[in-house]
C-alpha cells in the first residue's frame, strides 16, 4: 500500500485498514523537516497545544522518569497546570525508575504526590478494570530505545487492550527512536517465542517510534481483544527518520538503570543477546552492555582485530568483577568473581554504520567459541525471537543472511504506519 503522507496534517485519521475512522487520531504538528531545532516531543506539544482538552477529564498516567517536559516530570507539570490526575501506572523499573531489570514492581503510593501507583510489572502486567475505574484517559509517555525486547512496547500493547475493553481513551505522547528511523535489523519474532520481551512480529531493531508502533499494533490486529482501541497519537515536531539521539537536542535520561548513557543504548541491541547465555552482559559494572565477558574467556587478539576491521568499534581486553548495585543490578551473573572480558567503545554514534545487532551477534558467537564453560539458554530464543540463532552460532555466515528476506517484507509492511 502506498505510504500515507502525514507531514502537512494537523489531525487525521488513518484509513489504511488499520482501524475505523474514529479509532486512531494522529495529531501531527506543522513542519517535519530535519533542521537544527530541538525535537519537540509529544509531551511538550500536549502541554503547548492540547492541555485544554484534558480539563475536566480524569487522567491516568503511564510513565517513568523519562516522561519529561523540558526539565520537569510530566506528572508535576500536569498537576501544576490543574489537570486531574487520578492514578499512576508503573512499568518495569517502576514509576520513578529505581528498580533493577526483572524485579517485581509493587502497587503502592507515589511518595512525592501521594497518588496511587498501579504496578504493570508484578502480579498483573495488564491494567485491570479496578485499576481503570476512575480513569477517562490514559496518557502513555515513556522513552523507548527502539528494540523489540525492551519491555515498554509490550506494556503499551497491554495498555491498548485494557483500554479498549474498558472503553477508555489512550493518548500516546510520541518520543524519538534513539536509533533513528532508518536502522532496521535482526531476526523477526516467531509466534512460538512470543513473551513479554517480544510480543509482536517485528525485527530486533524496528526503526519506529512508539506512536507508529501503537498504530501498527491495531492495524495489523496484533492485540488480543475484539474491541478497537480509541487511540490518539500526539506526534513530535522537528524529528525525521534520519535523526538519531545526539541530534535531537534532548538530554539523555536513563530509560532504565542499566542504560545510563546513549552509548549503552547504542550497543544494547546487540550485546543484550549475551543475556541469553551464561556469560556476563556487564550488569553489576559501571558500564553495562559495554563491558562483557566470562571467567574463562580467552578470546584471541586476532578475533577481536577481525571484528574491529569490519565494524567501527574499539575492543579492549579487560577484567572486571560484577557486584550487586542497589537499584541497578541485583545478583548479577558471576557476582564477586573475576571475569575476563572486553570493553566495547563505539567509534561512531550512527547505528547504520555501527550495525549494533549484527556486531552483537558476531561478538556473542566469538565469545561462546572461546569460553568453554559458557552456554546459551532458552532466553536467547526469546531475545532473538527464533531458533534460527542456533544455525547462526554454528556457522561463520554474516548475520543478515538469516533474516534479510523477512526483514524486507517487514519494511514494506511498516510503510503505511510511518508518521515521519
Amino acid at each position: 500500500m502506498q505510504k500515507i503522507c502525514l507531514a502537512l496534517l494537523l489531525s487525521i485519521t488513518l484509513l489504511t485498514g488499520c482501524a475505523d475512522a474514529e479509532q486512531i487520531e494522529v495529531n501531527k504538528p506543522d513542519g517535519n523537516q530535519s533542521d537544527s531545532r530541538p525535537v519537540l516531543t509529544g509531551a511538550t506539544l500536549l502541554i503547548d497545544k492540547h492541555l485544554a482538552e484534558l480539563k475536566g477529564r480524569r487522567i491516568g498516567l503511564v510513565a517513568n522518569p523519562t516522561a519529561r517536559v523540558h526539565h520537569t516530570h510530566l506528572l508535576d507539570t500536569l498537576i501544576t497546570l490543574g489537570i486531574e490526575i487520578q492514578a499512576l501506572f508503573a512499568p518495569e523499573h517502576g514509576f520513578r525508575g529505581d528498580l533493577p531489570a526483572g524485579e517485581e514492581v509493587r502497587d503502592g503510593f507515589d511518595l512525592e504526590t501521594g497518588l496511587p501507583v498501579h504496578s504493570l510489572y508484578g502480579q498483573s502486567r495488564k491494567p485491570t478494570p479496578q485499576m481503570l475505574e476512575s480513569v477517562d484517559i490514559l496518557l502513555f509517555d515513556m522513552q523507548d530505545v527502539g528494540v523489540r525486547f525492551y519491555t515498554y512496547i509490550s506494556t503499551l500493547g497491554l495498555i491498548l487492550e485494557a483500554a479498549a475493553e474498558n472503553e477508555i481513551e489512550v493518548w500516546v505522547l510520541d518520543r524519538p527512536n534513539p536509533l533513528g528511523g532508518e536502522y532496521v535489523s535482526g531476526f523477526m519474532l516467531e509466534n512460538e517465542f512470543k513473551s513479554f520481551v517480544g510480543m509482536f512480529p517485528i525485527p530486533v531493531a524496528h526503526g519506529m517510534t512508539i506512536g507508529e508502533l501503537s498504530t501498527m499494533m491495531i492495524g495489523e490486529h496484533w492485540l488480543e481483544t475484539d474491541k478497537k482501541p480509541n487511540l490518539r497519537v500526539i506526534s513530535m515536531e522537528h524529528w525525521d527518520r534520519s535523526i538519531i539521539w545526539p541530534d535531537t537536542g534532548i538530554n539523555w535520561r536513563a530509560p532504565s538503570p542499566n542504560l545510563p548513557h546513549f552509548s549503552n543504548a547504542l550497543v544494547y541491541p546487540g550485546t543484550c543477546f549475551i543475556e541469553g547465555t551464561s556469560m556476563s552482559e556487564g550488569r553489576g559494572t559501571s558500564d553495562p552492555f559495554m563491558m562483557v565477558g566470562a571467567p574463562d574467556l580467552a578470546i584471541p587478539d586476532s578475533i577481536l582485530q577481525n571484528l574491529m576491521t569490519r565494524y567501527p568499534v574499539l575492543l579492549e581486553k579487560i577484567s572486571f568483577t560484577p557486584k550487586t548495585i542497589t537499584g541497578v543490578a541485583s545478583s548479577p551473573k558471576h557476582e564477586n568473581q573475576l571475569t575476563h572480558g572486553i570493553r566495547i567503545t563505539p567509534q561512531t554514534l550512527n547505528p547504520i554504520s555501527l550495525k549494533p545487532v549484527e556486531f552483537g551477534l558476531e561478538l556473542t558467537r566469538a565469545m561462546l567459541r572461546y569460553s568453554p564453560d559458557s552456554k546459551t539458554n532458552r532466553f536467547l530464543y526469546n531475545l532473538t525471537g527464533t531458533q534460527k540463532v542456533d544455525a547462526f552460532l554454528e556457522s561463520d555466515d554474516y548475520p543478515s543472511n538469516f533474516w534479510q528476506e523477512e526483514l524486507e517484507q517487514f519494511k514494506e509492511l511498516r510503510l503505511k504506519y510511518l508518521m515521519y
